[in-house]
């Protein structure tokens, strides 16, 4: 699968660490930034993201942040993408199955990385459920 991946600087560890997991999987990763722990303005490397995920180059976006909430807010800015934050397997799961969600939004500072590394693989390999979800979808769409 194709990933696109960016953080700020309260999540660049825990990136790095998930981008070494998925490409040992063989999936494959583009970094958008940050590229350190230097304090950034994430909106700079979240956008960018989020708009290669919109246009169809990536099929899921992966972002961090501190608590993963102003993250998923820029990506949910952009037209086509469904961010969710995920805190548990339960919300990974729900928001693959129920609002086909194609880019995830995680907190370094709310959980340990194994459990982030656990909540990434299973949200990559959830399915949409479709049927009567679908239809509320296609009205998050509608503009």
């Amino acid at each position: 699968m194709k990933i696109a991946m960016a953080s700020d600087h309260a999540g660049f560890n825990y990136k790095e660490q998930i981008k070494t997991f998925l490409i040992e999987k063989d999936h494959e990763v583009k970094d958008f930034g940050t590229y350190s722990a230097e304090p950034c303005d994430y909106p700079d490397f979240i956008r960018p993201a989020a708009e290669a995920v919109a246009e169809g180059g990536f099929e899921r976006g992966i972002i961090l942040g501190g608590s993963g909430n102003g993250e998923a807010m820029v990506a949910n800015k952009v037209a086509g993408i469904r961010c969710a934050v995920c805190w548990d397997l339960r919300s990974a799961r729900l928001s693959r199955e129920h609002n086909d969600a194609n880019m995830m939004s995680l907190g370094e500072r709310m959980m340990l990385i194994q459990e982030a590394l656990e909540i990434v693989e299973l949200w990559l390999k959830t399915p949409f459920a479709g049927e009567r979800h679908k239809r509320r979808i296609e009205k998050i769409e509608k503009r």
